[in-house]
This record gives structure tokens, C-alpha cells and sequence, in this order.
């Protein structure tokens, strides 16, 4: 090896160091404090956002992860403002979180953004178990199944931070309450019917585009994808760790214990959204080890 490639090996070598320690400082500060909504959780949310769009931007180019984001935010905001107004998709909620923030209708503005940080992150983690489904969306099969996946997978997250968020938290209230914690069967359904609209949308417009197969070095992208998945939901680790205790009341008027809340979500959570991490991540290194 020459002293030229000896240089540029340190360099990449020093690179992805920086690079490793950046992604784990995030998750470590968003696993440790975004499960409490303070100011500081807020602008961890900020970073998410921007993390996700700097990944998409790597991933597919500028230009189609602004397109993604845009997408993103005018479904969201169109179904969320929906939901509010009449129940559907959803059921019946407002948010109490961002009061003081401008709103896009009932919403507050950063809930679409939000939209995006959670889809995007799926998007990718269904795309690893369907083996780069993303940049095979010619044949039928993907442009049909992993829309739908990525739905589901982003369910998953919901389903672990609705309840906490709903009824500890109050980030949202649940006007009738529900089932799951003060949320109701509803949410979830309308939250894989918006996935599913965000997703497919995106999946038709990337058709259109010839985007290249995943290559050795861009096999970070998809960790860090998992990663950044799955961190979202092991920030509701650390309350239930901390033995929180109390009563948390509905909008019916139901009292759930906080500490059986955040041991529920702890369970769906390892059940949910670590497995299906943990296979991704496998899928992953079978492909690895097979070149």
C-alpha cells in the first residue's frame, strides 16, 4: 500500500469515527431525556428532524428528500387537521404540546416535521427487511408491499409513545379516551391509513427515479437508520427504569397507574419496535456477508 493510501485510509478511518461518535452522542442524549417534554427535548426533536433529512439527502439526493418532506407534511397536516375536526381518522383528540407555536390549521408546525423524522427512519428500516426494496421499486411487488411495511413499522413506534405521551404526559388528549392506555383502536388504524398515504406517494415518485443499488459505503446509511429507529422508542426505557409512580387520569375520567404505563410500553416496545429493528439490522449483515 502506498503512503498515499495509507493517508486516505486514516482519513476515511478518522471520518467514520467522528461520524459513529456524532450518531451516538444524539441517541444518547435522545434516549436519556426525549421522553420528558421540556425545552431541551424539544430541540433534541429539532435534531431529529434535521438528522432525517440530512439522511435522506444522502440517501437519495436533495432533491427527493425535499420532495419526501414536503409530501410528508402536506398529508400529515391534511389528515391530522382532519382528525381534530372531525374524528376521523383518528377519533377524538386535540394537542395541549406547542400552544405558543404557529399552527398549520389546528396543528401545531412542528407536527409534521415530526411526521417526517418517525416516517422517514421507517421508510428505511422496511426497506433493509425488504432487501432494498427502495431501489427496486420498477417491479410491482415493491411498489406495492413496502409502502404498506413501512406503514406498520411506523405504527409500531406510535403504539409505543401514544399512551405515555397521551396520559402522563398530555402532549394530546384523547377527548373520549380508549382502550390502550386512555387511546383508542382508532389512532392506530389512522395512523397506518396516513403512513400508508405518505409512503405509497412517496414510492410512486420514486419509481420515476433510477436510483442506484446500495453500495459498500453506503451500507452506514441503513445502520444509522436502524439506529435512529429504534432509539425513538428506547427513550420510554428510562422513566420506567426510574420507578415513576402516581396516577395518570383520562378525559373519561379512568385512572391508570403511571407505573403500569411505562412497564405496557416498555413491553410493546421490545416486542415491537426492537424486533423489528433487530431483524432489519440482521437482513442487513446477511447481505453484508454475502459479497
Amino acid at each position: 500500500m502506498t503512503p498515499d493510501n495509507v493517508a486516505r485510509s486514516r482519513h476515511a478511518a478518522q471520518q467514520d469515527t467522528v461520524l459513529w461518535l456524532f450518531v451516538a452522542g444524539i441517541l444518547a442524549a435522545a434516549i436519556g431525556f426525549s421522553w420528558n417534554p421540556t425545552p431541551f427535548a424539544q430541540a433534541l426533536g429539532v435534531v431529529f428532524i434535521a438528522c432525517a433529512l440530512a439522511h435522506a439527502a444522502l440517501a437519495y439526493g436533495a432533491r427527493r428528500a425535499l420532495i419526501l418532506f414536503v409530501a410528508c407534511n402536506a398529508i400529515s397536516f391534511a389528515m391530522e387537521n382532519l382528525g381534530t375536526a372531525t374524528g376521523f381518522p383518528f377519533g377524538v383528540y386535540h394537542f395541549e404540546v406547542g400552544a405558543g407555536l404557529p399552527h398549520v390549521g389546528l396543528i401545531p408546525i412542528v407536527v409534521g416535521p415530526l411526521w417526517f423524522g418517525a416516517g422517514y427512519f421507517s421508510w428505511t428500516v422496511a426497506s433493509v427487511l425488504l432487501d432494498g426494496a427502495d431501489h427496486q421499486l420498477d417491479r410491482p411487488f415493491n411498489l406495492i408491499t413496502l409502502p404498506v411495511v413501512a406503514a406498520f413499522v411506523m405504527t409500531q413506534w406510535d403504539l409505543v409513545i401514544d399512551a405515555p405521551n397521551a396520559t402522563i404526559a398530555k402532549v394530546w388528549i384523547w377527548h373520549n379516551g380508549g382502550g390502550v392506555f386512555g387511546v383508542p383502536l382508532t389512532n392506530y388504524v389512522g395512523w397506518l391509513l396516513t403512513s400508508w398515504l405518505i409512503f405509497q406517494v412517496f414510492a410512486l415518485y420514486l419509481r420515476r427515479s433510477d436510483l442506484r443499488p446500495y453500495s459498500k459505503l453506503s451500507l452506514k446509511l441503513p445502520v444509522i437508520g436502524i439506529l435512529f429507529y429504534v432509539g425513538a422508542g428506547l427513550t420510554h426505557i428510562v422513566p420506567w427504569v426510574m420507578g415513576q409512580t402516581g396516577e395518570a387520569v383520562d378525559a373519561r375520567g379512568y385512572g391508570w397507574q403511571v407505573h403500569d404505563i411505562r412497564e405496557a410500553t416498555v413491553a410493546i416496545l421490545l416486542l415491537t419496535m426492537l424486533f423489528t429493528a433487530l431483524l432489519a439490522a440482521l437482513r442487513l449483515l446477511r447481505r453484508t456477508s454475502q459479497k
